[in-house]
This record gives C-alpha cells, structure tokens and sequence, in this order.
C-alpha cells in the first residue's frame, strides 16, 4: 500500500448499521428477554422477562454469538451512513475494524457490500488501538480519521496513536444518551450522532469543500 491517500478507519455497529435496536427485537421475540439500557451498562440491560433477573455474563455473550451468527439480516442502514461512505471514499482509503471474531469477517464484508458499502473489513477482539496501528503500518496514510461508538476505543486508540483524528458516533438512540462521552473525556476530538453533521465535519478534515446550499432563483 501507498501513503498517498488519508486513511479512514470506521466501526460497523451502530455507526454504518444499527445492531442494538434489532438484538433487542430478537430477543424479544425469540427468548423472551427484555433489552432496555437506562445506564451505561449494557449488562444490566438484559433481564428475563418471568422474573426481571438479570441475564448472566456468559450468557449475554452467547446470545450475541447467536445473533452475529443467524441474524445479521436483521440489520439495516444508519440514516446517511452509505452515501457519506461512498462520498468519503472519493477522497481517502475507507476501511472497517468491527470487534467480531474473525470467522465472522467475510460475512460482515457481504452485509455490507449487500448495503452498498465495499469497503475492506478487519476483524478484532479487545481494544482497537493496537489493531489500528497495524492497519496504518500497512497503509501508511498521510493522516488517519477513526470513528467509533465506543468511548474505550477512542481511549486505546489516543493512548497508542495521539496523531489520529478520532470521531465519537453513536447512532443508535437506545445507546447514545447512556454511553460516556469520549470527546467530553479527551479522547475524540468530536461527539457528532448523526451523518448529516458528521460528512461535512470529516470533509473539511480531509481538505474537501463542501457544497453550499442550493437557492431557488426567481
């Protein structure tokens, strides 16, 4: 790979493709397990529905399995998320690092391709700052934009690579008002939810005018 081009680095769930809301439709439907997030605690979000107990640890991770497994089909779009990729990708290398195991890489690939994002994905477990590193030691970017949902991410990441830019999205509003803020902590340089705020935002960082709103003559 050449450095000629900036590098984009983007999560998959809950920033291209909502997840949560529709794990939470199956779970409903096929366990009879409510999924409501009123903390920051995605744990305590799962409780049985015949006794309001919590869904033990182990268990919410197999129920994820099963789901990344089966259910995929499930997922649609985030508003935006696919014209602003197409349009990013004009301008830079546009890649995904999504926290699956890496059996489950080629099938992500396809969900999104099916959705009209063909963009090379990268499987990883744990945090993503040193699986980022790895992906720009490869590239060799003039500059590198990460984006991801997850405040612990934006974390590693800043703490192994300070020069990265790094944008907080969260565009799941079950999730997004619970979540801790990684640009209110110091470790993203922008908190934007929404794609229409978020494309004009990473445009100007890749030097691109954006266009100015059209006026009807008369």
């Amino acid at each position: 790979m050449t450095g000629a081009r900036p590098l984009i680095v983007s999560d998959c769930d809950e920033v291209l493709l909502h997840m949560v809301s529709h794990f939470r439709d199956w779970l409903a439907e096929r366990h009879d397990i409510e999924f409501r997030m009123d903390t920051a605690s995605f744990a305590d979000a799962l409780r049985h529905r015949g006794t309001g107990a919590a869904v033990a640890g182990d268990e919410i991770w197999r129920l994820l399995g099963l789901f990344f497994d089966h259910e995929m089909h499930r997922q649609h779009p985030v508003a935006g998320a696919v014209a602003a990729m197409n349009t990013l990708s004009r301008h830079a290398d546009v890649v995904i690092l999504t926290n699956l195991v890496d059996a489950r890489r080629e099938h992500r690939a396809q969900q999104l391709a099916a959705h009209g994002i063909r963009a090379r994905v990268f499987t990883n477990q744990g945090p993503k700052g040193p699986a980022l590193a790895g992906i720009i030691a490869e590239y060799r970017p003039s500059f590198t934009i990460f984006i991801d949902d997850l405040a612990q991410h934006h974390r590693s990441v800043k703490e192994l690579l300070p020069e990265v830019t790094t944008l907080h999205l969260c565009a799941e509003a079950l999730v997004a008002p619970h979540i801790p803020c990684a640009h209110r902590a110091g470790h993203a340089d922008a908190r934007i939810d929404t794609w229409d705020e978020a494309l004009p935002w990473l445009l100007e960082r890749l030097g691109v005018a954006t266009p100015a709103p059209h006026k009807e003559t008369t």
